[in-house]
């Protein structure tokens, strides 16, 4: 993990600003959801990007009913109908 150099103090509600230029970036933008990780003592934030919830893989995901499917899953529950 490579230090940004940036120091910012976490508000009475919990918030921090990320600066502009981290958000230009890493091209987030005002309302895209963000996905907060843990790893050891460390918190990392991530563009949140939909995973299968079969398989996890974020290649090929598209939304069925609320839930993300990756193409190979929907492949693998078409052959199980024939």
């Amino acid at each position: 993990m490579k230090p940004a150099g940036v120091v910012r103090k976490v508000d009475q509600l919990g918030r921090i600003v990320l600066p502009k230029s981290l958000r230009k970036r890493y091209q987030m933008n005002e309302g895209d959801p963000v996905e907060i990780l843990v790893q050891g003592d460390h918190i990392i934030l991530e563009r949140y990007r939909p995973r299968c919830v079969f398989c996890g893989s974020m290649e090929e995901v598209r939304d069925f009913k609320d839930r993300y499917l990756c193409g190979q899953c929907v492949g693998e529950m078409n052959q199980l109908r024939r």
